[in-house]
C-alpha cells in the first residue's frame, strides 16, 4: 500500500474528529426546523438537498438535531470514486447510512437504491451538484427520485462566518472555530410523475439558492 493511500485512509477519522471538535464551538441558528418537524410528524420520508460546497458540517448537524428534534436517520449518496469512498467513511462516522453512485458512475443503481431506501421509510440527503459540478447546478436525478417516490424535496442552506472558502470547483466552505453558523430548512417541493421535469428542476435549484442565500444573510447580520 502506498504512502498516499495510507494518508488517504486516515482522512475520514481525522476529518470527523476535527468536525466533532469544531461543531460545538459554532454559534448555530437553525431556521425553519420547528415548522418542518411540526408539519411532518405523521408524514413520509423526505429528500434533503444541499449544495456540495456546504456539506462539511451537515453530518454533524444531523447527529445533533436527531437527538433533539423529530429528525429521522438519513441515508446519503456518495460517488463511486476514491473521493466518494472518503466521503462515505466520513458520513458513516456520524451514524449515516451510505448509498454509492453518482450521475456519471453507477447512476441507475444508485437511483434504485435511493428509491428502495425511501420506500422503506428512510430520509435521504444529496449534494445535487456533486461530485464534480458544475457548481450549484441541479442535475436530473433529484427530480426523477422525487417523481418516482412522491417524497418532497427539502432545500437546505448552510453558512458560517468567518469561514475558509477553498479554491475548489465548489468553493468548499470550512467554518472557523466559534463562527456564527446558520442551517436553513427551505422550501419543500413535491414532484408529480406527470409534471414538467425541467420546470421542477429549476424550482428546486432556485429553492436551494434561496436557502443558501438566507443562511448567508443570517450569519452576516
Amino acid at each position: 500500500m502506498s504512502v498516499p493511500r495510507r494518508l488517504a485512509d486516515l482522512t475520514p477519522p481525522l476529518a470527523a474528529g476535527l468536525v466533532r471538535l469544531l461543531g460545538p464551538t459554532l454559534r448555530l441558528r437553525a431556521d425553519g426546523l420547528e415548522a418542518l418537524t411540526s408539519s411532518r410528524l405523521h408524514a413520509g420520508p423526505l429528500i434533503y438537498c444541499v449544495w456540495h460546497g456546504r456539506i462539511l458540517m451537515v453530518p454533524w448537524l444531523n447527529a445533533r438535531l436527531r437527538g433533539r428534534h423529530a429528525v429521522r436517520r438519513v441515508s446519503v449518496l456518495a460517488s463511486r470514486s476514491r473521493d466518494g469512498q472518503l466521503i462515505a467513511e466520513f458520513a458513516r462516522r456520524f451514524g449515516l447510512d451510505v448509498v454509492r453512485g453518482s450521475s456519471s458512475r453507477g447512476g441507475v443503481g444508485a437511483l434504485r437504491a435511493l428509491v428502495a431506501t425511501i420506500r422503506a421509510g428512510r430520509d435521504v440527503a444529496l449534494a445535487p451538484d456533486g461530485p464534480r459540478g458544475p457548481r450549484r447546478q441541479l442535475g436530473s436525478g433529484v427530480v426523477a427520485l422525487a417523481a418516482l417516490t412522491g417524497a418532497p424535496v427539502v432545500a437546505l442552506g448552510f453558512a458560517a462566518r468567518p469561514a475558509w472558502r477553498l479554491q475548489t470547483w465548489d468553493e468548499f466552505q470550512i467554518p472557523w472555530p466559534f463562527a456564527r453558523a446558520a442551517l436553513v430548512f427551505g422550501t419543500m417541493t413535491s414532484v408529480a410523475r406527470d409534471s414538467d421535469r425541467e420546470r421542477a428542476r429549476k424550482e428546486i435549484e432556485q429553492s436551494l439558492d434561496e436557502a443558501t442565500a438566507s443562511a448567508d444573510r443570517l450569519v452576516s447580520a
